[in-house]
């Protein structure tokens, strides 16, 4: 038999001298170049490319595993996947990390270079599409039969800028110069119809629904690899792109309207064109609707295409299929599946629902009334004519079971209507995804307890089996394990590597928390990665930071209930205090995250940040104690340098706001000391760690709910002194010089306004938190004593932990190990042999 040696293999061989011939091979015959003619983003392009070949092989024998066992697979619907870049992810689950580096090292390039040239897939808001996709690398970890669905933008979450302080958006042309690692699937294109009207005939005696005089567009399936640690399991992320079902009109292009000819193609692609920002601007956007529908369309026909082809009774569909909806943008999911069942495939209603609640599960993320997402029953009733009466058929039956549960109570029917009745009746969408599903989860243990008890109580009440809680959780491997090779390091040196499939195994490093030399190594290990994060500001901003000083950090999504303000205001008062003469550890603040570009007082809380940032760091009483940056452009690829380097995790959303967060996770399981209140997760991540071992402030979510009748920010202002002194200062113009006013909506929405998210009422306990983190930080020795216990004790929160319960509470689905690898194959005729 042939031996398969780098030459005659180049796609195939994990090895370096196998990975630089498949890495040459792609920059001469895919990109067209050589060395001589090329720069790094090309190079960048040919080495994604060469991994990706290690990819296919598995990714196809990891499918056909699937389809032969029969196994019941995982599909996981979700708007957003926020994926950031694939490269290093791939290289570490695949096991080649040191030969791609030794392969580039050899033809003379950086391995760390050619990485940083990718483009994050930007394809997600924030912490629900980085949920999503932590989940797809747990699946495919966990040897878990899954597919994920979602749309292809071609314009990801905007590129942020700061001019003169203020978020500046810029788009997002992620795709720009080519996705390496996606694959186009143009024999999978579906297609999808929006408006006409629907009659009802009579057929064989019963009486069928015709969608018609309808428009179509199509989506086309684009499939991206997404390989397990281990580089056994290899499952697919499918995204689908809006395409026109016809590229134009002839006999307009004839008669001379060459623009007019193309418009049906222009608006169809529009469908897929951009990410919505995550606000609430969007309500009542048909554009949205048309995304959510697309993308459940598409994903629920590829579904059934698949399960016919298994020749089972429609039966047993929920014993083959298991459809999770993150949140509610795939809720049309409900209807949709109703109506394939029953307009395509011929069921009658009771079966096709008892076959639809079986297979569909739904993902609470909110806790906020306001954020529950709803739509004008006239928007579905001129898009989605056929859906909207399946819904109004739902509800009726609802009501009905809801009647007979609960006789006598008018009220409740109201409340409990899938339709909001106003002066625009609006159609529920949470409510549509908790009757139409088996299973409605929340995200962390305080949310899910809220979800049912204030939320939704009615719903609680009536399907109190349908309620459970799945906490979030991160992935290990890209947050931990790529993100903090320094740590990860020291970490697998000291209790050996299972953690990085098994999070529970750093329990193992408890007993080093009191080690001196253990410390020692662990401080060195934050100062290396200050010291990256340093230089990535540096290139990106020109900032210089200061690694010696204590790293204060809060990223996430500027938002109101987040409290970034609270944190500005703290700034003020620290800043009031060191100009006094009070002794302080000297810190950095760095504050990080995107506005919705509508969202108007979280673009002002930036320019607050940048402002503060301005004044404070120029002030040469101040500046060796404190300083204040915003980094512009907050995503997956810096936030993965900042997670390492930060000392004090920020998470101080007003109690009872945040379903779960998940970058509070990411700080614990990189040694940082959470200073939160009681909220989301944090409440899990102190029983985790320990009491000890956070500093939390503030009222409970409990004690907000009473005050809130009663709150009176005045109070706090008249009746504080530190807090007066600071929030006057701020009004007085010294922080907005030849911008009069600037911060008037601040003072408004303080005062005027109610505080509603209770900044004034935690600031001195926040205040007196900072202090006790300055107490902790002046011995070395407790501090990493903190912090590595704190790592010690995350092995709850990885995501491999949320999706095993997932799967074994909701989906039902079992591992499905891939048994065999073509890559490895010793000799070309055995991998042929196994094809």
């Amino acid at each position: 038999m042939a031996k398969a040696t780098a030459k005659t293999e180049p796609r195939r061989g994990r090895d370096a001298e196998s990975i630089k011939w498949g890495f040459a091979e792609h920059l001469k015959y895919t990109l067209g170049v050589d060395r001589y003619s090329t720069e790094d983003y090309k190079r960048f392009m040919a080495l994604s490319y060469a991994v990706r070949d290690r990819l296919i092989n598995q990714w196809l024998l990891t499918q056909r595993t699937h389809h032969n066992k029969g196994a019941k697979r995982v599909y996981y619907l979700s708007l957003e996947f926020l994926m950031g870049r694939a490269m290093g992810n791939n290289v570490i689950n695949m096991g080649i990390e040191d030969e791609v580096r030794d392969a580039m090292a050899e033809l003379g390039y950086d391995w760390e270079e050619l990485r940083e040239q990718e483009t994050d897939a930007g394809l997600g808001n924030g912490g629900l599409g980085r949920l999503a996709a932590c989940f797809l690398d747990s699946m495919a970890t966990l040897d878990l039969p899954a597919f994920g669905y979602g749309l292809r933008y071609d314009y990801g979450i905007f590129r942020q800028g700061i001019e003169n302080g203020f978020q500046v958006e810029h788009p997002d042309d992620w795709l720009r110069q080519g996705n390496p690692w996606e694959i186009e699937r143009p024999d999978i294109t579906v297609p999808v119809r929006f408006g006409g009207h629907v009659i009802t005939v009579e057929e064989n005696g019963r009486l069928i629904h015709k969608w018609i005089d309808a428009e179509e567009v199509q989506g086309v399936a684009y499939d991206t690899p997404i390989v397990g640690y281990g580089g056994k399991t290899v499952n697919t992320l499918r995204l689908w792109s809006a395409r026109s079902g016809e590229e134009f009109d002839f006999q307009r292009f004839n008669d001379g309207e060459y623009v007019e000819a193309v418009a049906d193609k222009v608006a169809a692609e529009n469908l897929t064109k951009v990410l919505y920002p995550n606000d609430t601007l969007y309500l009542g956007k048909e554009l949205r609707l048309k995304q959510q529908y697309l993308f459940v369309a598409c994903s629920l026909w590829d579904i059934l295409r698949r399960f016919k082809k298994s020749g089972k009774d429609w039966s047993e569909l929920p014993d083959m299929a298991a459809i999770q909806l993150n949140d509610t943008h795939p809720s049309l999911a409900v209807p949709e599946l109703m109506r394939l069942l029953m307009d395509e495939e011929g069921l009658g209603w009771d079966q096709a629902w008892d076959i639809t609640v079986k297979t569909l599960g739904y993902t609470n993320h909110t806790l906020m009334p306001e954020a529950l997402e709803k739509w004008p029953v006239h928007m579905l009733e001129k898009l989605l004519p056929r859906h909207l009466q399946i819904i109004y058929k739902i509800n009726h039956d609802f009501l009905q079971e809801v009647a007979i549960n609960f006789p006598g109570q008018a009220e409740r029917l109201r409340t409990m209507s899938l339709i909001e009745e106003g002066d625009s009746k609006m159609i529920r969408m949470a409510y549509l995804s908790i009757v139409g599903s088996h299973s409605t989860n929340g995200v962390a243990a305080l949310h899910t307890e809220l979800l049912k008890e204030r939320l939704v109580p009615e719903f609680a009440e009536m399907y109190p089996d349908r309620f459970n809680n799945k906490t979030n959780g991160i992935t290990q491997r890209r947050f931990l394990l790529k993100a903090n090779p320094e740590l990860s390091k020291l970490i697998t040196d000291t209790i050996g590597d299972e953690w990085i499939t098994d999070f529970a195994q750093l329990k193992k490093l408890a007993p080093y928390a009191k080690d001196k030399a253990f410390q020692k190594k662990f401080l060195k290990v934050k100062e290396q990665c200050k010291i990256r994060l340093a230089e990535t500001i540096e290139r990106e901003t020109g900032w210089k930071l200061d690694t010696d000083t204590l790293f204060d950090v809060q990223i996430k999504r500027i938002h109101e209930y987040k409290r970034q303000l609270l944190n500005a205001l703290h700034i003020i008062m620290l800043y009031n205090r060191i100009r006094k003469g009070e002794d302080v550890v000297p810190r950095t603040f760095l504050i990080g995250g995107k506005a919705a570009p509508g969202y108007k007082m979280a673009k002002l809380i930036i320019k607050l940040i940048n402002n503060l940032s301005k004044v404070i760091n120029k002030d040469p009483a101040v500046r060796d104690k404190l300083r204040v940056y915003f980094p512009p452009n907050y995503r997956v690829s810096l936030a993965e340098k900042m997670f390492p380097a930060t000392d004090v995790s920020e998470q101080i959303s007003t109690s009872g706001t945040e379903a779960s967060g998940t970058g509070n996770m990411k700080f614990m399981a990189n040694g940082a000391i959470t200073l939160g209140t009681l909220d989301g997760a944090n409440i899990e991540i102190r029983e985790e760690a320990g009491d000890e071992n956070c500093v939390i402030f503030g009222l409970t979510a409990t004690e907000v709910n009473d005050l809130r009748p009663t709150y009176n920010p005045y109070k706090y202002y008249e009746e504080n002194e530190e807090i007066k002194e600071a929030l006057d200062l701020l009004f007085s113009g010294h922080f907005n010089f030849g911008e009069p006013g600037l911060f008037d909506p601040i003072k408004e929405l303080l005062f005027e306004k109610g505080d509603f998210y209770m900044h004034l009422a935690d600031l001195q306990s926040y205040a007196d938190a900072h202090r006790k983190i300055d107490e902790l930080y002046r011995n070395r020795s407790k501090w990493a004593e903190m912090a590595i216990l704190n790592i010690a004790n995350a092995g709850k929160f990885s995501s491999d932990r949320t999706i095993s319960q997932y799967a074994e509470d909701i989906w039902g689905v079992k591992p499905c190990p891939i048994e065999y690898n073509l890559d490895q194959a010793e000799t070309l005729d055995e991998a042929k042999a196994q094809e």
